[in-house]
């Protein structure tokens, strides 16, 4: 396929070179006749020099077209792999900067313009100048503009489209009634990813409501100083690009901020959302399940979903294990199955570093996650 679309593109890019050639041959020998350049003026020589000219100049177009499309695609691909690690909210705002400083620099030339000779060069070097200092200027003050922004919209959505959002709001409740409730997507479970492999399997369906408020805590950790932060953040974005992307479920984004919800912190604009909305959390966050549970709002903790989904081992059941560290208790070795399920082994402590097959004796449910007890059978040779 892709194959197929470069040789198209490179078809369109040689027949638009041939056709500029024909036009620019075309010009040069009517400029060749019209300055008398041309020593013959009957009409068979005029027709021959308009013939060749034509010819010899959508012949050079013909041939230099492989060479433009190779220059702009290794522009192309410089100017990508320069702007990867540039936000789109860096580049809006370098763009409003330089938009305004070429404003300023514009009124600023008005002045020279009338002047013989310098008044060109003047404007072109304000324009210059300004244009680049509006550029550093509002990028470095990207995360003031960005709040101004984010303002603005809060006072637009509350006092200029009451009516939109109350008509969204009415549709999202009679989904609810229809099929799945919504459900609200937390910072945690975007950033931790499972959601999209659960929606995707099909065992969730239905409207997955996004914040706005939410959205700026992702971007905000996407635009980071620090590289594992700024990571995350991406990440989180990617997640919800690719969730929209699902058959069965649909992503809406609430233009609500936490101040519009009478809160002031994002777990608790989540809960107060959940609870005008009818929807229930979707989460990783311990804290705010407990809070959102306190509250009376239904949560689906993601990592309850992990571990309700690991196997379930019964004693007497053998496990082969590599121990890799001391146990809280004296003798006891620790090593983790397959699932990440954590094995505490009696009188394992001088088979750190082998491997082991282990009797399951016991098994312990805790708040974060599974938890099983046994003892060595005989030690694995590798």
């Amino acid at each position: 396929m892709a194959k197929k679309v470069r040789k198209v593109l490179v078809v369109f890019a040689r027949s638009l070179f041939v056709f500029i050639g024909a036009i620019t041959g075309y010009e040069i020998a009517f400029v060749l006749i019209s300055n008398k350049m041309w020593p013959w003026e009957n009409v068979p020589h005029v027709i021959i020099l308009y013939l060749l000219s034509v010819i010899l100049f959508s012949l050079i177009g013909y041939m230099v077209t492989p060479l433009i499309v190779r220059v702009l695609g290794f522009i192309g691909l410089y100017l990508e792999k320069s702007m990867e690690g540039i936000s789109w909210r860096d580049i809006s705002v370098a763009i409003f900067g330089l938009v305004a400083g070429l404003f300023v620099a514009n009124l600023a030339a008005l002045p020279f313009t009338n002047l013989p000779g310098v008044g060109s060069y003047i404007a072109i070097t304000l324009n210059i100048f300004l244009g680049y200092l509006g550029v550093r200027l509002f990028l470095s003050h990207k995360d003031e503009i960005a709040s101004m922004w984010t303002s603005i919209g809060g006072l637009k959505s509350r006092f200029g489209k009451p009516k939109k959002e109350k008509y969204f709001h009415e549709e999202l409740l009679e989904t609810s009634q229809e099929g799945p409730s919504p459900k609200i997507l937390d910072t945690s479970v975007i950033i931790d990813g499972r959601i999209l492999d659960i929606a995707a399997t099909g065992f969730v369906e239905g409207v997955f409501i996004l914040p706005q408020f939410i959205l700026n805590e992702l971007q905000a950790i996407a635009d980071s100083t620090d590289p594992l932060r700024r990571t995350k953040g991406r990440r989180g974005l990617d997640v919800i690009k690719e969730l929209q992307r699902v058959r069965n479920v649909s992503v809406h984004i609430v233009g609500k901020s936490v101040n519009d919800l009478g809160v002031d912190s994002v777990d608790a604009g989540i809960v107060a959302l959940a609870k005008d909305m009818g929807a229930k959390i979707v989460t990783t966050d311990y804290n705010l399940n407990k809070i959102a549970q306190i509250q009376g709002v239904e949560v689906l903790n993601v990592n309850e979903l992990a571990n309700a989904l690991k196997p379930i081992l019964l004693p007497g059941e053998n496990v082969i294990v590599d121990l890799i560290r001391e146990g809280k208790e004296p003798k006891q070795g620790v090593g983790y199955l397959d699932d990440g399920t954590m094995l505490v082994v009696e009188d394992g402590e001088r088979y750190i570093g082998s491997r082991v097959e282990v009797t399951i004796t016991s098994m312990l449910q805790t708040p974060a996650g599974r938890m099983a007890f046994g003892r060595v059978k005989r030690e694995v040779k590798p």
